[in-house]
C-alpha cells in the first residue's frame, strides 16, 4: 500500500472541551505514540484523513508532517467514532519505522466461482499478518474457482505477498463450499421453524365453514 503524506499540527488543549473545539474546527484529535517516544497530541485535517482512511482502511501508512518540519511514519491503531454521525472523534496512531514489521488485520476478499451447486460459507473475514510497515496489503484475495462441494481453504493455504507472515492459526478455516439446499429441504426447514415457533397454519374456508355450522 502506498504511503500517504498528511499535514498535522500540535494540540495544546486537552480534555473533552478541547477535543470538542478541535472537532468543531474540522480537525480530528489524535495521539502519536510508540518506539519509546513520549506521546504527541496532534490534530489532523478531518475530511482529508477520513478520505484516505476510506480508500486504504486501517492499514494505511501515513507520513505525518508537522509545522516544524518533523516527519513521522504511523499507522492507525484505534478509532473512536460518533455513533450517530459516523464521524471520527479520535484516532490513535502507532509510530513505525520504514521496513519494520507490524501486526495488522487484513480483510479476506473472495474471488471467482466454486463448482456448480456449491454454496460458499465465508468462515473468516480477516487474517492476522505480520508485514513491512511500508508494504501493508490492503486485502488478501482467496480464489474459489473450481472449488468442489465439501472442499475448504485454511489460512495456511492462502497465498501471501512476499515478506508477509501469517499469524492466524494456519488450520483455521477461511472458506467452505457446501451443497446448496434443495427446494424440499428449504420447505422442510421453514415448516420446522414455524412449528417450533408455534405458528399455526391458516384454516381453509371448508374448516371455517364447518366451525360455523357446528
Amino acid at each position: 500500500m502506498s504511503e500517504v503524506r498528511i499535514s498535522a499540527e500540535p494540540r495544546t488543549e486537552f480534555g473533552k472541551g478541547g477535543a470538542r473545539r478541535t472537532r468543531r474546527a474540522g480537525k480530528i484529535p489524535a495521539v502519536l505514540y510508540g518506539h519509546g517516544e513520549k506521546p504527541k497530541h496532534i490534530a489532523l485535517p478531518g475530511l482529508e484523513f477520513a478520505a484516505h482512511l476510506r480508500r486504504g482502511g486501517m492499514n494505511q501508512l501515513f507520513q505525518i508532517e508537522m509545522p516544524d518540519g518533523t516527519k513521522t511514519l504511523a499507522v492507525p491503531k484505534a478509532l473512536q467514532r460518533d455513533p450517530i454521525k459516523d464521524t471520527i472523534d479520535h484516532v490513535d496512531l502507532l509510530i513505525v519505522r520504514r521496513g519494520e514489521k507490524v501486526t495488522v488485520e487484513v480483510p479476506v476478499v473472495l474471488v471467482g466461482e466454486p463448482a456448480k451447486d456449491g454454496l460458499v460459507v465465508h468462515d473468516l473475514d480477516t487474517l492476522s499478518l505480520s508485514a513491512p510497515a511500508n508494504a501493508l496489503p490492503e486485502s488478501i484475495e482467496v480464489s474459489l474457482d473450481g472449488l468442489a462441494v465439501g472442499a475448504h481453504i485454511t489460512a495456511g493455504q492462502v497465498s501471501l505477498p512476499a515478506g508477509v507472515e501469517l499469524l492466524t492459526d494456519p488450520d483455521t478455516t477461511v472458506v467452505t463450499v457446501i451443497a446448496a439446499p434443495t427446494a424440499a429441504q428449504v420447505n422442510a426447514e421453514l415448516a420446522q421453524a414455524e412449528a417450533e415457533a408455534g405458528i399455526a397454519k391458516p384454516e381453509s374456508s371448508e374448516q371455517v365453514a364447518e366451525k360455523v355450522e357446528a
